[in-house]
Parts: C-alpha cells; sequence; structure tokens
C-alpha cells in the first residue's frame, strides 16, 4: 500500500526521473537514505517499472502519428494469438490496445509520413493474417500528451 510520501516520490519522479536522492530528499523533507530505500521498495513491487527517455518525435522523423482500428475476422483464440504475436514484431507499433467496440485492436503507429505509412500498411499490417479491415485516424495536432499518471 502506498502512502503520501510515496504518491509525492512517485509524482516527483513522473516529472523527471534523473532527480538526485539529495534533491528528492529535500522535497520530501526525508534523509537522502529514506528516499532511496523507499525508492528501491517502489522498484522492487514494480510499481515503479522502468525509466525512459521520452524523445521529441519531430526530431527523429517520425512526426505522423496514426490510429490504425484493426477488426479481425473473427475473434477466436488462434485469431487473437496470432494478430498479438505478428504485431509485436512491427517496430512502427508503439501501443496495441485490445479493446472493446467496433473493432477489436487500436494500434498507435508513429511514421514519418504518409508515404511511409502506406508502405507500412501494405507490406507489413495487411501481411497479418485474419485482419478483416482497418481504419486509420491521422492526428492533426497533439494537445495533450503526458506519461504522469498523478495520484
Amino acid at each position: 500500500m502506498l502512502d503520501s510520501t510515496d504518491k509525492k516520490l512517485i509524482n516527483l519522479l513522473q516529472n523527471d526521473s534523473k532527480q538526485t536522492t539529495k534533491q528528492l530528499s529535500l522535497q520530501l523533507n526525508l534523509s537522502v537514505t529514506a528516499v532511496y530505500e523507499r525508492i528501491k521498495k517502489l522498484e522492487k513491487e514494480k510499481v515503479i517499472q522502468k525509466y525512459v527517455a521520452l524523445i521529441n518525435k519531430n526530431k527523429i522523423g517520425k512526426s505522423s502519428l496514426v490510429f490504425c482500428h484493426v477488426k479481425l475476422i473473427q475473434h477466436s483464440r488462434e485469431y487473437v494469438t496470432t494478430f498479438e504475436r505478428e504485431i509485436l514484431k512491427l517496430e512502427e507499433v508503439s501501443e496495441c490496445f485490445h479493446v472493446s467496440g467496433d473493432y477489436d485492436y487500436i494500434l498507435k503507429i508513429y511514421v514519418k509520413d504518409m508515404d511511409e505509412y502506406r508502405d507500412f500498411m501494405v507490406t507489413k499490417l495487411t501481411a497479418i493474417k485474419y485482419i478483416g479491415s482497418t481504419h486509420s485516424t491521422f492526428a492533426i495536432e497533439e494537445v495533450k500528451n503526458t506519461t504522469i499518471i498523478n495520484l
């Protein structure tokens, strides 16, 4: 169970995980050792799963964001397993969600431009067996994008 100090610590780390234990200790009114121990406990319990660098997509030529809705031919175990195994191999897909509603999956895909997306669709995505239909939605502007889950 997380106490209020753990929650504050997690929020601080979500905003900037490169803060030193000294910086964190000053903000939390705890000793450096106490902060270190809390972080180690949160890591051990998998509350903190990993630390990453968030990349500016425009600086690496992946500025086009596409949400692709995928419907399978049918929802059998074999079709679901095959689709999910194959989608994990596609580096363009940054996120994949199995969802309820009109479609079975929503994919979050970053590409350079429309040509790269077309190539991805034709050579990679539609090569996966059991896809019945797809529907693509192109992001016009990013209004909000955060990795922070406020506690």
